[in-house]
C-alpha cells in the first residue's frame, strides 16, 4: 500500500497534468479566437462574448498554467523529501 506522501504525489501529478492540458486548451482557444475573428477586427454585431473570451481564455490560461507549475513543484519537494527518508 502506498504512503501518504506517494498519494499525494500521484494525486498532484495527475491535477498538474490535467491544469496543464486546460492552459494548453486555452491558449490554442485564445489563438483561435483570434484568428476567426482576425484580430478582433471582423466580430458581428451583438457579439459581446466574443471580447469576454478574448479577456477571459488567456487569464484562465495563465492560470490553469500557473496551477500545473505549482502542483509539479510540489511533486518535485515531496519526490526529494522521501528521498531524504531512505538515507
Amino acid at each position: 500500500m502506498p504512503s501518504s506522501k506517494r498519494l499525494r504525489s500521484i494525486v498532484n501529478y495527475v491535477f498538474a497534468a490535467l491544469c496543464g492540458l486546460f492552459s494548453a486548451f486555452f491558449v490554442f482557444y485564445t489563438i483561435r479566437l483570434l484568428y476567426v475573428t482576425k484580430g478582433l477586427t471582423a466580430v458581428r454585431a451583438g457579439a459581446q462574448g466574443t471580447y469576454i473570451g478574448a479577456a477571459a481564455f488567456p487569464v484562465l490560461a495563465v492560470l490553469f498554467g500557473l496551477c500545473s507549475w505549482r502542483l509539479m513543484k510540489s511533486v518535485r519537494a515531496n519526490k526529494d523529501s522521501r528521498q531524504g527518508d531512505n538515507v
